[in-house]
C-alpha cells in the first residue's frame, strides 16, 4: 500500500546544486580540456591551449548550470526526461554564449583559428553536441535504472505491508475473542475500536495525518488494556496541537503492538507503555516505550515484521530523511520514529 516516491522527489534537479555535482562537473571539464590539448596533430604550446580550453569549458559548464538554476521552478513541473533535453539545449546555448563573448573580447588579441572563426565555432559546437548527447544517453540509462530500483523497492514495501496486515489482524481478533468471553459488557466498545482498526489496515490509503494515526494506536492500546486489565498501564504525552504531518498508514500501531507482545505480555506483573510526541531539532519524534520484563520471562524477539515494515515505509516516504531508531535505556525499550518537519503539508 505504500506509494512510490513522487517524481519530484526523484528529479535530477535535486542533485544539480550539490557540491559533489559541481566538483564532478569541474573535473570532467578539466579532463576534456586535457584530452583536447594532447590530441595528435595539435600545434603550438599545448599547455597554453589547455589553459584556454579549460577556461572556456568551465565557463560553458557553469553557465549551463546557471541557466538551469534560473529555470528551476519551471523545470520542477516537467518530467525528468524532458529536463535532460532542456539541459542539452542549455549546454549548447551556453557554448554559443561563451563563444560570442570570447570573440567579442579576444578576437583582436588571439590569432585567427584555422579556417576562420566560423569554422572554429562549428567545430566547438559539434564537440559540445557530441558531449551533450553522450551525457543525455548516460542520463537516460541512469534514469531507467533508477526507475527499476524504485519499482523494486515499491514491490518490497508492498510485500512487507501485506505481511503486517494479517499479523496485526490475527492478534487483534484473538484479543477480541478473549474479551468477548471474559467481559461481554465491553464487547460493543471493543467492536467499534476493532472496526476502525480493520478499516485502516485494509484501506488503500498510503498515508494518514499524524493525529489520525495516533488515534488508531490509541484504539489498539485501549483494546489491549481491556484485555490485560491492571497489568497494562498507559502513559500518553501528546501535545494538544500536532503539526499537519502525513505518515504512512499504521506507522505507530505496530510499535505499540511490539511493546505489548515483547514488554508487557511476558511479565506476570505487567508493565507500562508510554507514547510521547515532541519536536526535537527540526524533527517530530514519536516515541513508543515499554518497561522490560524480567530476563527469565522475555519472549523471543521474533521476526519483528511490524518494525521492519514501519522502518522501510518511513524511509521511503521521507526519501531517507526520516528513520526509526530503537534502544534500551533505564530498564525500558524505546522505538522512536523521527520525521522531518519539512514533510508537513
Amino acid at each position: 500500500m505504500t506509494a512510490p516516491p513522487s517524481n519530484n522527489a526523484l528529479s535530477p534537479l535535486d542533485t544539480l546544486w550539490q557540491a559533489r555535482t559541481l566538483v564532478w562537473v569541474l573535473l570532467a571539464g578539466e579532463a576534456l580540456a586535457a584530452v583536447l590539448a594532447i590530441a595528435p596533430g595539435r600545434e603550438g604550446d599545448r599547455l597554453a591551449y589547455f589553459g584556454v580550453a579549460s577556461l572556456a569549458i568551465q565557463w560553458i559548464a557553469l553557465t549551463s548550470l546557471g541557466l538551469l538554476y534560473l529555470m528551476r521552478r519551471w523545470l520542477s513541473r516537467i518530467s525528468p526526461p524532458f529536463v535532460a533535453q532542456v539541459g542539452l539545449g542549455a549546454f549548447l546555448a551556453s557554448t554559443w554564449i561563451v563563444l560570442l563573448i570570447g570573440w567579442v573580447t579576444l578576437h583582436e588579441l588571439m590569432p585567427v583559428p584555422d579556417g576562420g572563426w566560423m569554422a572554429f565555432s562549428i567545430r566547438v559546437t559539434a564537440i559540445a553536441l557530441i558531449m551533450g548527447l553522450l551525457g543525455l544517453a548516460a542520463f537516460q540509462a541512469q534514469w531507467n535504472a533508477k526507475q527499476l530500483a524504485v519499482s523494486a523497492e515499491h514491490a518490497k514495501l508492498q510485500a512487507l505491508q501485506a505481511r503486517i496486515q494479517p499479523h496485526f489482524l490475527f492478534n487483534t481478533l484473538n484479543t477480541g475473542i478473549s474479551l468477548l468471553h471474559a467481559k461481554p459488557d465491553l464487547a460493543e466498545q471493543l467492536l467499534l475500536d476493532l472496526s476502525d482498526l480493520f478499516r485502516a489496515a485494509l484501506s488503500q490509503r498510503d498515508a494518514l495525518p499524524l493525529e489520525e494515526d495516533l488515534s488508531l494506536a490509541r484504539r489498539y492500546l485501549e483494546i489491549e488494556q481491556l484485555r490485560l486489565g491492571d497489568r497494562l498501564h498507559l502513559d500518553w504525552e501528546v501535545p494538544e496541537a500536532l503539526p499537519s504531518l502525513q505518515v504512512p498508514t499504521l506507522s505507530i500501531q505496530p510499535l505499540a503492538e511490539n511493546a505489548i507482545r515483547h514488554g508487557i505480555e511476558p511479565s506476570t506483573s505487567g508493565g507500562q507503555v508510554g507514547i510521547r510526541v515532541e519536536t526535537v531539532d527540526g524533527y517530530l519524534q514519536v516515541s513508543v516505550s515499554n518497561t522490560l520484563p524480567p530476563a527469565s520471562s522475555r519472549a523471543a524477539a521474533g521476526h519483528q515484521v511490524g518494525l521492519s515494515s514501519v522502518r522501510a515505509r518511513i524511509h521511503a516516504a521521507t526519501e531517507g530523511r526520516g528513520r526509526v531508531e530503537t534502544r534500551i535505556a533505564d530498564g525500558r525499550y524505546f522505538a522512536v520514529i523521527r520525521l522531518p518537519l519539512g514533510t508537513a503539508d
